[in-house]
């Protein structure tokens, strides 16, 4: 069975995708490329031999795409989240599910209620980290207590250049994002309350409007404490830390260069201009299992649009942070739509009627 892929949205993470499904994902086909940009869309349906449209929503209900990659702006999202499960098309839509808390939540009782219909739930979420080797392997020696119970987590993440119209709380809703979901996922603990500081004053490369870099505290439902440095213009490179201290030792993750080099009795190292270098593998390996998933109907193991609201939860409450002036803000978590919390079971033909051999 292949799976026949619609990607909306051209830009760089589209684009990634559109190269992934088509040279580095086995089982997946790319049918239709969208993109306002119709010389953008076109450019990025060649590189895979598909056709291209300026319409995302024909793209959705078009009758030879299977399901839908959503790679758009940020602001798109949620309404193209639900105009793929009015189509009852699988969708996997990178982070975050959606601008704000009250779209986040009106996909996911959208989503669960449909998937209460179907008995399969049709949305995935791009939190790639679920899929890095580094973080899921921290997560196995977590799991086995190597380390002990946690009591701290030090995360870093580091840009080039933020967007040109970045601020604080974009710069929380689109980069910090990503550890709203990792370490609840890493810690198996849901985030109880969140701050957000400022540093000593923002960096000269950030736009008005971005205080740069910030500081954030998560506190876990269990206690431990989560440190966030945020770093959107560092200007250096990119670079994303972790170093979890447990009771028994400490671990983390190292920086992976693709060369050393010594010269002039200098030793260095160089950093990728982005994040994709890093996350290369994270993006094939998530693509690859969301793929695999639809092509034997099982369930999805990307995050749920349920674990995309939650980070969204744990955002608004670190934006109201930075309004009451770097106090703690209790994280509100709505409630599933199971008493239990779990997610649906996914039927044994969970793409028979939207995917053909």
């Amino acid at each position: 069975m292949t799976i026949r892929v619609g990607v909306i949205g051209a830009g760089i993470m589209g684009a990634d995708h559109v190269r992934n499904l088509a040279g580095a994902v086995s089982g997946a086909a790319v049918e239709l490329v969208a993109d306002l940009d119709a010389e953008r869309a076109a450019q990025a349906a060649r590189t895979a031999g598909a056709r291209s449209t300026t319409d995302p929503m024909a793209l959705i209900k078009d009758p030879d795409v299977d399901a839908v990659v959503i790679a758009s702006h940020d602001s798109t999202h949620a309404e193209l989240l639900l105009a793929c499960l009015e189509a009852r098309r699988p969708v996997l839509c990178e982070k975050p599910l959606a601008p704000t808390v009250e779209e986040g939540r009106s996909v996911v009782e959208a989503e669960e209620a449909l998937a209460a219909e179907l008995g399969r739930s049709l949305v995935s979420l791009g939190f790639m980290r679920r899929f890095d080797p580094a973080h899921t392997e921290l997560r196995r020696r977590l799991g086995a207590g190597e380390l002990g119970e946690p009591l701290v987590a030090h995360c870093v993440s580091r840009n080039v250049r933020s967007a040109p119209d970045a601020t604080n709380a974009s710069a929380i809703t689109n980069s910090a994002i990503h550890e709203l979901d990792s370490m609840p996922w890493l810690l198996g603990t849901e985030v109880a309350e969140a701050a957000w500081l400022p540093g000593r004053k923002a960096s000269s490369l950030a736009p008005a409007g971005l205080q740069d870099p910030a500081f954030m505290l998560l506190r876990m439902a269990d206690g431990t404490l989560v440190t966030l440095e945020l770093f959107l213009n560092a200007e250096y490179g990119y670079s994303t830390r972790l170093e979890l201290v447990g009771e028994r030792g400490t671990a983390s993750f190292t920086e992976s260069p693709l060369l050393e080099l010594s010269v002039d009795r200098v030793r260095a190292t160089d950093y990728p201009a982005d994040w994709r270098p890093r996350f290369a593998d994270a993006y094939r390996i998530e693509l690859q299992a969301w793929i695999d998933s639809l092509r034997t109907g099982t369930p999805s193991p990307l995050a749920t649009a349920r674990d995309g609201l939650r980070a969204s939860e744990t955002a608004a409450a670190l934006v109201a942070s930075i309004e009451a002036g770097g106090a703690f803000v209790p994280v509100v978590h709505s409630a599933p739509r199971t008493a239990s919390g779990a997610a649906f079971p996914a039927a044994a033909n969970a793409v028979s009627a939207v995917a053909q051999a």
